[in-house]
């Protein structure tokens, strides 16, 4: 069974919120002025606020998530706690996930979370590579976006985290700079992918270890499967070698 947060918190808002107006509005004026209130309804009506207002931040606001894989090294590490602007590119009702306000629209380079096309349970975290429309093509590890390059400087090697010895590349989508990973002698999925309408392509940082678009499973991803925008890494902790300290409060580019 899929546990969903967001419906737990919708019907613990109505629960709470029906039992606090049922009393007030019914049932109180026939109690005795001396009779206590009953305990279900003083634990409704204390947590009805607080919980309406976790349902309106989350669901309109903002959203943290930890990052459960190093398929966006070395832009996020597992182990990264972030923030997720939900409202970038339009306010949605939680649990419907339909969009009821447009406010803005996904921008190539964007790291987006959105949930898996295959597993709708499962939110996956990448960059955005491809727009509607777009014809992304993957060859000799090099990104082409309808037919010109992605622009990339190898710029090192990257030490840590595991990724000893590997490759660092700095990629340009338009004016957004990024690094992304490159393993040496490991081949990762080529092809060449037109996006269709209302679907996006999605490719993580690791460039060699990343189940993304390319890939079954995930391919192309629906507009309505887009959670919100990352933002910000608000607290890293780093297994047994506790938190890195100075990633907290990073942007997210």
């Amino acid at each position: 069974m899929v546990f969903d947060f967001a419906l737990l918190l919708v019907v613990l808002t109505f629960l709470t919120g029906a039992i606090w107006a049922i009393d007030a509005w019914m049932l109180k004026r026939e109690r005795p002025a001396a009779a206590a209130e009953p305990m279900v309804v003083e634990y409704a009506r204390s947590f009805f606020p607080v919980i309406l207002l976790v349902l309106l931040i989350r669901s309109f606001l903002f959203e943290p998530f930890r990052i459960p894989s190093d398929s966006m090294m070395p832009t996020l590490l597992d182990g990264d706690f972030i923030f997720v602007n939900k409202f970038a590119y339009g306010l949605r009702l939680p649990v419907l996930n339909t969009r009821i306000v447009d406010l803005g629209s996904p921008q190539r380079g964007d790291v987006v979370v959105f949930r898996k096309p295959s597993d709708p349970s499962t939110n996956y975290i990448k960059r955005l590579v491809g727009l509607p429309g777009d014809t992304v093509e993957v060859r000799e590890k090099r990104v082409y976006i309808n037919g010109a390059p992605l622009p990339v400087e190898i710029d090192g090697v990257y030490e840590g985290h595991g990724h000893d010895g590997v490759r660092i590349g700095i990629e340009r989508i338009g004016a957004l700079e990024h690094r992304v990973l490159y393993w040496p002698g490991r081949d990762s999925r080529e092809g060449t992918y037109v996006v269709p309408a209302a679907h996006y392509f999605f490719m993580g940082d690791n460039r060699d270890n990343s189940q993304d678009s390319r890939y079954e499973g995930v391919g192309f991803v629906p507009e309505g499967n887009l959670v919100g925008k990352a933002v910000r890494i608000w607290f890293n902790w780093d297994g047994p070698k506790g938190p890195i300290w100075s990633r907290i409060g990073d942007a997210i580019h």
